[in-house]
């Protein structure tokens, strides 16, 4: 599983980088995480209800409608975007593990920098107590997998004001920086992520289950 890091890039581009990786997976069986972040824009799911964007004539950044699930969302500078790229096949076909994995994986992140992540039953994400500082959202081909989490890590939020996140009204969103009272670079957060991904997505420790959380970290470098 080849880690890269391909920084600050429009949301298109990295629309067209996941789908022709999942060709080349599809294709090749080459798997791969993509991290980088975006320009300012909103993305939400191919769904009826859209009443997350609220006034979308409104809104101060581009909307995208993409084949992942999951309400409304805001990308942007400062967040840590993660788009794996993965054959779930060979790690049982199963949608709701990937997820938790996914979840797990930024859980165990932000302990690196003393923020106790959880999950919260009935909603994907990541949460510090009350507060969102992850999102969520897949899409699958044929078994094999795009998209992926947000991880907040600026302390600026303010792309998030003009949307209900997720679609949950009320829902405070955070970040690593706010949670750390720091403010926290991107490639700080990067350069720690390799082993959780690898010790959670590479497919033998994926199919060991539970008992991958208790494993030492792989060794890898974002490339």
């Amino acid at each position: 599983m080849k880690i890269d890091w391909l920084g600050r890039i429009n949301y298109q581009t990295a629309l067209r980088i996941q789908e022709e990786r999942l060709e080349n997976c599809l294709n090749h069986g080459e798997e791969s995480v993509v991290l980088l972040e975006h320009d300012p824009v909103y993305t939400i799911g191919r769904l009826p209800d859209k009443s997350s964007l609220r006034v979308v004539a409104r809104l101060p950044y581009p909307v995208f409608e993409t084949n992942r699930g999951g309400q409304a969302t805001y990308h942007g500078p400062g967040q840590l975007v993660g788009y794996p790229i993965l054959d779930l096949r060979p790690r049982g076909r199963d949608l709701h593990c990937y997820l938790r994995k996914l979840e797990d994986l930024l859980i165990d992140l932000l302990n690196e920098f003393g923020i106790k992540g959880a999950k919260v039953e009935g909603k994907t994400g990541v949460w510090v107590e009350d507060r969102k500082i992850a999102s969520i959202g897949v899409g699958v081909r044929k078994w094999v997998t795009m998209h992926g989490f947000a991880l907040n890590v600026a302390s600026d939020l303010s792309g998030f004001s003009s949307i209900i996140p997720c679609g949950l009204c009320e829902v405070k969103m955070t970040s690593v920086s706010m949670e750390s009272a720091n403010e926290i670079s991107l490639e700080t957060v990067c350069e720690k992520i390799s082993p959780y991904l690898h010790r959670y997505l590479d497919v033998e420790l994926f199919a060991a289950g539970s008992a991958a959380a208790v494993l030492p970290p792989q060794s890898g470098n974002v490339a």
